[in-house]
């Protein structure tokens, strides 16, 4: 493997996605990832800098641009460096404030 390469299934594990790298391999090949669009077909699939995944967990979808191949599973702090955050951001979900009183009794 060249520098900078990296297995799929070590690279999720390492980025935290996932919190084991028995379940790295098993999203893996579920189908729910994607490389650059290309389903991953193999925990073994090699990713690089650059390359974009398309990860389906928890009835939401994160898009992440590989940065740097992991070299071990720090904190989460650590991890942030591995990847640029490409996914949509969530909606507010707080509930909308109204200025105005429902029962006005102004006339």
């Amino acid at each position: 493997m060249a520098a900078g390469e990296q297995r799929i299934d070590k690279w999720l594990y390492f980025a935290r996605v996932v919190k084991s790298r028995s379940l790295a391999q098993k999203l893996a090949l579920s189908g729910a990832v994607r490389v650059n669009r290309e389903k991953v077909q193999h925990s073994a699939r090699i990713v690089r800098p650059g390359d974009v995944l398309t990860i389906r967990l928890d009835h939401a979808v994160r898009v992440l641009q590989v940065m740097s191949p992991g070299v071990r599973r720090g904190p989460a702090s650590e991890a942030a460096l591995l990847y640029a955050d490409l996914s949509a951001p969530l909606p507010d979900l707080a509930p909308a404030v109204d200025d105005e009183p429902e029962n006005s009794l102004s006339a």
